[in-house]
């Protein structure tokens, strides 16, 4: 390895599964943005009115993008700030921070766009089954459990945010100026 006295091996371990992760919900984002293109063709204009068509398949849409915005980019954006840090002086992050960006974040990110795509395809198949009462079918989520819908949307959004601020603190208190000042 080039940077081996550089990086610490647990920061190798980290950044191998961020870019893996990343690779992987690269191929997730290509083929929800295949499945947004073939779902919308298969729901016409003569089965739901035009606001209809766009309310029923806006969620698959949003999910492509969604993927490759958490999935992908925020993944390579932290593994490119680790390295960053550390080779401008920034002490080594604890294996506890870097434990909540990859036992927490990733398991909790792919959760919720699980989450997404679930709701994306509840709206679009039953607007393609004739339904058009989208409070109906909101209100079926979940087979109409609305607190275990809140909890589940909640859990994974809050758990996702509070890991990803637990990283992120760590990043920051790695740069402190104690740690910097200690260069050369």
């Amino acid at each position: 390895m080039i940077y081996s006295e550089e990086i610490p091996s647990r920061y190798v371990l980290t950044i191998r599964t961020l870019i893996r992760f990343a690779v992987a919900m690269a191929f997730v984002g290509l083929l929800s943005g295949l499945l947004f293109q073939e779902s919308s063709k298969k729901l016409t204009y003569a089965t739901a009115a035009p606001g209809l068509h766009l309310e029923a398949t806006i969620r698959l849409a949003l999910l492509h993008g969604h993927v490759f915005l958490i999935g992908m980019i925020i993944p390579l954006c932290l593994a490119f700030a680790m390295v960053l840090a550390r080779r401008i002086g920034g002490a080594a992050i604890s294996p506890r921070g870097q434990a909540f960006l990859t036992r927490g974040y990733l398991p909790l990110a792919a959760m919720a766009l699980g989450l997404m795509l679930y709701k994306a395809y509840h709206v679009l198949l039953a607007v393609r089954g004739g339904n058009s009462d989208l409070d109906a079918v909101y209100g079926n989520l979940f087979g109409g459990i609305t607190p275990l819908r809140h909890a589940a949307y909640g859990l994974t959004h809050t758990g996702m945010s509070v890991c990803l601020a637990v990283f992120l603190v760590s990043l920051w208190r790695s740069l402190s100026a104690k740690n910097i000042s200690e260069l050369p």
